[in-house]
């Protein structure tokens, strides 16, 4: 699924193009309308498969009434008192805040820097993405576990953040790859690590974590600020101390019981 994710980032220009019938950078507000259709459409579909098909709930231990909660989580009120639920919450947030970054500005800065065909730029960050996905499907848990992967992916998002910053811009572009490449397994990763031992919380704490997904909706916002102050180039700066936040989770966060 998260193959499918990275890949619906360059997909969904083309989708739109082929249902308005010209390119994008001519597309008009009301052209949107019948491919939102057709996205209700799919969506109203899926929910009614959803809803039909046989899944069996996943429950943690604890979390059902009549059995022994977690030691951790016993006595606990409040899912605030789990400080590593929190700061993996954190984590999330400006883990998914950067990922959209990584995802999302490649053609802009391609644009910016008048370079040709700007829109082909958009697939290397998804390709790097799922690259990362088939590590993990192929290496987790038997070569290495979670915790071991997302240490790899923050120090490769630590030295790429840089790379982007620091190199040439026409050698910076390609480097917001490798920021897709160490967000991939970062998700994935965090989230167990953050559930861990909530017991009777965690369907609580998971709506935290799935709450944490606003931070693509806010981060990209203060980017185009620094892009509109300092360039395109230096506003990839505000990933620098996002991934360090998460590689303080990776080593010391996740591991903070009180």
């Amino acid at each position: 699924m998260g193959i499918c994710n990275a890949l619906a980032w360059p997909a969904a220009p083309l989708f739109l193009s082929a249902v308005i019938g010209k390119e994008i950078s001519a597309a008009v507000l009301t052209d949107v309308d019948v491919p939102f259709y057709i996205i209700i459409a799919v969506f109203l579909a899926l929910g009614v498969i959803m809803n039909f098909a046989p899944l069996q709930e996943v429950k943690a231990e604890g979390e059902d009434e009549d059995a022994p909660d977690s030691a951790y989580a016993s006595g606990k009120t409040s899912i605030w008192q789990f400080p590593h639920l929190v700061l993996g919450a954190l984590s999330l947030f400006v883990y998914v805040g950067v990922e959209t970054l990584a995802l999302t500005t490649t053609v802009d800065y391609a644009t910016s820097l008048g370079l040709d065909n700007a829109e082909s730029y958009a697939i290397w960050p998804s390709i790097g993405m799922a690259l990362g996905y088939v590590i993990g499907i192929l290496t987790i848990p038997k070569y290495m576990s979670q915790v071991t992967a997302l240490r790899i992916c923050t120090w490769i998002a630590v030295v790429g953040s840089l790379a982007v910053v620091l190199t040439p811009p026409e050698v910076s572009i390609w480097c917001v790859s490798f920021l897709s490449l160490a967000c991939s397994l970062m998700y994935p990763s965090i989230w167990p690590l953050a559930i861990a031992d909530l017991g009777k919380f965690t369907k609580t704490g998971s709506a935290l974590l799935v709450m944490s997904i606003g931070g693509g909706a806010l981060i990209p916002l203060v980017f185009g600020f620094l892009k509109d102050m300092t360039g395109n180039q230096n506003a990839y700066w505000i990933c620098l101390p996002f991934y360090l936040i998460i590689m303080y989770y990776s080593y010391y966060g996740y591991r903070i019981r009180k």
